[in-house]
């Protein structure tokens, strides 16, 4: 005991001495976050004002200053330590996926984190993560709780953060007037950059995405298309008609051999009658926001989350039309798109072929689908929604004995594989695509008492290390094209484009026309002959077509 207690008792002192006013805990905090959270941050701001110091350093001051003013009424003595140590954990967190995968943390974002799945987030809980983590937010996070708050007065104790919060927010006007022409220019042209800074864009996006939430707390879906019906190709004595609508996930149309890539990731497909669509843009670069938007009725440029959930989709008004549709899914689920029709999670399944810790890859679709098929008895739209590409943890997405681009990445934490090693363990997915489209159709094209398409679409593209970038999700205003151009591709029996008096070769000749997520609503109503007032004509990719008069 008396080894222990001077040990004790300096270790008292050293606290006692180790003071500070919860102001300025507050600010050493937001210090501390500014200087070693924001690396991209710094990047972009040194690009942006290259040649030009005095100015950086006056957009640093009041970007500083303005987030101090924002956050100075935490720092009461019973609120500064648990909202530092909350800002310091969360700044670590994003900073590491800003600077290592170049995320941004922007609404879409947060949507995204909030609808994922254990199975799906796993993947970005690697040993770099919890490292920086700890670096960066927990030791720092110990410094503050150590730390003892210099004794104040309970008016002192109100009135400073108040103050501070006033003159911070007069510091930050003051420092832009000084070239307001300048940082007005700069904001309004390089949003990336603000769109980068920690914790700001976190917590303003935490804000908007619950904003976003609660505006859709008590909506009532509206219908859609209910006059809906089949047109004039359902005449009595056909075979039922079945349609499977596969979604892809994360594939980028760069790397499909169909659209001209150098490597062969397509070769079954390749061999078969495809129609493949080259130039076709997606609704948003991450599922929470592709999904969704490509069954709405509402193009991109009206599309918003609340605006979706406010009506019925492309699912619903088949169904109205008398079609069975199902959803069936190898993913993160159909966000709310078939909670009014049957549907079926393939997670959790076990197989000895397609299912590897705790995972199943695509192959799971095909024992279901041909059980399903030889029950058919009316006419059907399956949509099979796939964990196609979906990263980092690209080598999962396919069999081991798949692994046809080597070296292939084998880690989720895709900076420390060459770059070679992330595109040939991506190619190995697409390859793995190609494989599953291509017995799909061949399942397909054997029915003979169907008659058959597939039409498949990818809800978004992937960064592969371009650019600084890796996986999706990057804002819209500032992704690049690998995250918004996807593969879209048609195939049909020949008894199907009779029934439907579709032109394959007329698709073909129109195949690189420019389309989109836009198109996909009303190309699927005039692939099916679905007669509705919601269609769009000039938005069905098939109308173009001589052989679809009788649609017109």
């Amino acid at each position: 005991m008396t080894d222990r207690s001077p040990r004790l008792s300096k270790l008292a002192r050293l606290r006692s001495r180790l003071q500070m006013p919860p102001l300025a805990l507050l600010a050493s905090a937001l210090l501390f976050v500014l200087i070693f959270d924001n690396s991209t941050f710094w990047r972009i701001g040194a690009e942006v004002f290259s040649g030009h110091l005095l100015a950086f350093a006056g957009m640093i001051g009041a970007v500083y200053s303005l987030t101090l003013a924002v956050f100075s009424l935490f720092a009461l003595p019973w609120l500064v330590k648990p909202f530092s140590v909350f800002i310091l954990i969360l700044s670590s967190v994003t900073s590491y996926y800003m600077d290592t995968l170049g995320a941004f943390i922007d609404r879409e974002m947060i949507q995204n984190v909030m609808v994922t799945t254990v199975t799906e987030s796993k993947h970005l809980i690697t040993a770099g993560f919890l490292l920086h983590v700890a670096l960066y937010g927990l030791l720092p996070s110990a410094v503050v709780l150590a730390l003892k708050l210099t004794p104040q007065r309970r008016r002192v104790a109100l009135a400073a953060p108040v103050v501070a919060g006033v003159l911070c927010a007069l510091i930050t006007l003051g420092l832009l007037a000084t070239d307001f022409k300048t940082y007005a220019s700069i904001l309004r042209e390089r949003k990336d950059f603000l769109a980068s800074y920690q914790p700001g864009a976190p917590v303003v996006n935490s804000f908007r995405y619950a904003a976003m939430m609660r505006k859709t707390l008590n909506i009532v879906v509206q219908p859609l298309g209910e006059d809906a019906t089949k047109g004039a190709a359902y005449s009595p004595g056909q075979k039922p008609a079945l349609t499977v609508l596969v979604v892809g996930e994360t594939a980028r149309a760069q790397s499909f051999g169909l659209n001209g890539y150098a490597r062969d990731t397509t070769p079954n497909l390749s061999k078969l009658p495809i129609v493949a669509f080259e130039s076709v843009s997606s609704c948003g670069t991450s599922t929470a926001v592709s999904l969704p938007c490509m069954f709405s009725k509402l193009p991109r440029k009206d599309y918003s989350f609340e605006a979706g959930a406010a009506q019925q989709n492309l699912l619903d008004v088949l169904a109205h039309a008398g079609l069975h549709v199902e959803w069936w899914d190898n993913n993160t689920g159909h966000k709310g798109l078939a909670d009014r029709l049957p549907n079926r999670s393939f997670l959790g399944e076990a197989s000895p072929t397609a299912c590897r810790d705790g995972e199943c890859d695509d192959g799971i679709f095909l024992p279901a689908l041909r059980a399903y098929i030889n029950s058919l008895t009316e006419d059907t739209v399956l949509v099979l929604h796939q964990i196609g590409s979906h990263g980092p943890s690209y080598f999962m997405r396919y069999p081991p004995e798949f692994e046809k681009f080597t070296p292939a990445c084998h880690t989720p934490e895709l900076k420390k594989c060459s770059a070679e090693e992330v595109t040939n363990a991506y190619d190995n997915t697409i390859a793995f695509t190609d494989q599953v489209l291509a017995e799909t159709i061949s399942l397909l094209d054997s029915q003979q008492d169907l008659n058959t398409a597939m039409l498949y679409v990818s809800d978004h593209g992937e960064s592969l290390g371009e650019g600084g970038l890796y996986l999706h999700g990057a804002p819209y205003f500032i992704a690049p094209k690998e995250q918004t151009r996807v593969p879209m591709l048609l195939w049909m029996s020949d008894r199907f484009a009779t029934q439907f008096d579709h032109d394959t070769k007329c698709l073909e000749s129109a195949s690189s026309a420019p389309l989109s997520h836009d198109n996909l609503f009303h190309s699927v109503l005039g692939l099916m002959d679905i007669t509705t007032e919601v269609y769009d004509k000039k938005l069905d990719l098939f109308a173009a077509c001589p052989a679809n008069r009788r649609k017109s």
